[in-house]
């Protein structure tokens, strides 16, 4: 069952930090993050069958990424490279077509948004790209960082509400609301 009905080759779905160690069990889990997976698979389903971009962001980090705790930043150890932390949920349908992003690969320089440092924007306009949906993990760290940053590439974007949780669900309303005040529209409900 898919949230929207309206992708098409102009679009691009972009799938947030869907990693095991922000689902349940991992290193930095968000509650409910495994939860979202059939719920963002329709929407895969649904934006290759309109022949829309799938891109899957994932944070990369180096063995003592700046953001960690112990170099003083404000999280713990979490998607390092080549672990089985940083892998996509294992349920996840990325077929061999989906973009792969990969951010916060330095050690000196944390990145929230996929639109950071990568290229993405510049990529997703070279191929016509002109909306961008967004769901995944977290809602209020980078979800909504990279939904921020695509609307201030010039992108329209629309964020998938159900298809996203936060890390403090009590910064929802507030992540929403800024959101919101952005640009960025906050799709809510789920098509049926």
């Amino acid at each position: 069952m898919s949230m929207s009905l309206e992708y098409g080759p102009g679009d691009a779905l972009l799938v947030v930090d869907l990693q095991n160690d922000f689902c349940e069990g991992g290193a930095l889990a968000v509650a409910g993050g495994a939860a979202l997976v059939p719920g963002i698979n329709a929407e895969i389903a649904a934006a290759r069958a309109a022949d829309a971009l799938v891109v899957a962001s994932r944070d990369w980090h180096p063995v003592d990424h700046v953001s960690f705790a112990h170099r003083g930043g404000p999280w713990p150890v979490h998607c390092v490279q080549d672990t089985d932390g940083a892998a996509f949920h294992p349920d996840l349908a990325l077929d061999a077509a989906t973009i792969r992003v990969s951010k916060a690969t330095a050690f000196d320089a944390d990145a929230y948004s996929a639109f950071d440092g990568t290229g993405l924007a510049g990529y997703l306009r070279s191929r016509g790209i002109e909306r961008v949906f967004v769901c995944g993990l977290a809602l209020d760290v980078c979800v909504r960082a990279t939904a921020l940053d695509a609307r201030r590439e010039g992108f329209t974007t629309r964020l998938l509400g159900p298809l996203c949780a936060a890390v403090v669900p009590e910064a929802t309303e507030e992540t929403l609301g800024a959101l919101r005040d952005a640009g960025v529209e906050v799709v809510a409900e789920r098509v049926p």
